[in-house]
């Protein structure tokens, strides 16, 4: 009987094992919370940790390393009350170079003014469909934003069913909540959760999302091999966000593109060749004119 309940334990840690897709590394930043007791944030942030890395967040099966790598920033900028607080945080996700010890970055994002309330010692839940707290949907909106870039590297347009959990979290923020807590509304500015979305779903970024199969899969993944020929199709990648930039120039996930990718970019193509090089100062100088400075580099 003992050796049953021992298999059976086993069997549960290793399901729970590779139920898990994110390997998140938190930090929280409180000095400018001045009232609230310091176990209040100790508790927070241990259930944010248990919440994003101890969750199954899909239906398929990751080995230990194969882990989404993030850091999540939160900086607490306000108190509101003892239990509600607002913060900015930022998000950094990224995927193994294949056949390399080197990491390219996902995504590179800050979101600011985020409003939660959140009392020591609360457990985080994420119900699908369900809005339980700001927190807990901004928190799983940005998982599953970022397992939905995540696949888009590996199969072309692979990330759709994780892109659509997030639509969902944010159709199913109530229209109180929604007027209560920023970002979540197109009227809210257009740099926030709703317009990210909008512009990874929208059939006129759909090229985009190709490009990162390619990007990814087709040119970062054999430069361990073939530096010359994933320079070349990374141009290829490269030409056809250009394309998005035209159709539409203000797509949030364009300057997503260039915050995560910029410095990787010029590092590639300071080694390429001079129309390589005028092609990729070309479109990142588009996308991201504020920085077109930094793309002239690539031919320094």
């Amino acid at each position: 009987m003992k050796k049953i309940v021992f298999i059976f334990i086993i069997t549960c840690i290793s399901i729970s094992s590779f139920a898990q897709e994110f390997n998140f590394n938190i930090s929280l930043n409180t000095q400018k919370a001045q009232a609230t007791d310091p176990k209040v944030f100790e508790s927070l942030e241990l259930a944010i940790q248990d919440f994003l890395n101890n969750q199954r967040w899909t239906e398929d099966v990751y080995e230990v390393e194969e882990r989404i790598d993030c850091n999540l920033q939160i900086a607490i900028v306000e108190e509101l009350s003892a239990t509600s607080f607002k913060a900015d945080i930022t998000l950094q996700a990224s995927r193994p170079i294949y056949n390399s010890d080197a990491q390219t970055i996902l995504m590179s994002h800050v979101d600011k003014n985020i409003v939660f309330e959140y009392e020591a010692y609360q457990p985080l839940e994420y119900a699908e469909n369900l809005f339980n707290s700001n927190l807990t949907s901004v928190l799983a909106f940005y998982c599953y934003v970022i397992l939905g870039m995540d696949y888009d590297t590996f199969s072309p347009l692979g990330g759709e069913a994780h892109y659509q959990e997030a639509q969902n979290i944010l159709n199913n923020i109530p229209p109180n909540a929604a007027s209560t807590y920023k970002g979540w509304r197109s009227l809210d500015g257009n740099r926030n959760r709703y317009w990210m979305i909008e512009s990874i779903l929208s059939p006129r970024t759909r090229n985009m999302r190709q490009a990162m199969y390619e990007y990814h899969r087709l040119a970062l993944d054999v430069m361990a091999d073939d530096v010359a020929s994933g320079r070349a199709i990374m141009i290829g990648a490269l030409k056809k966000i250009e394309q998005v930039a035209s159709g539409y120039p203000n797509a949030m996930i364009l300057q997503m593109f260039a915050n995560a990718k910029g410095d990787e970019v010029v590092e590639i193509f300071k080694g390429g060749t001079r129309q390589e090089q005028n092609d990729a100062i070309r479109v990142m100088s588009k996308i991201d004119a504020a920085n077109a400075a930094k793309y002239r580099a690539i031919r320094s």
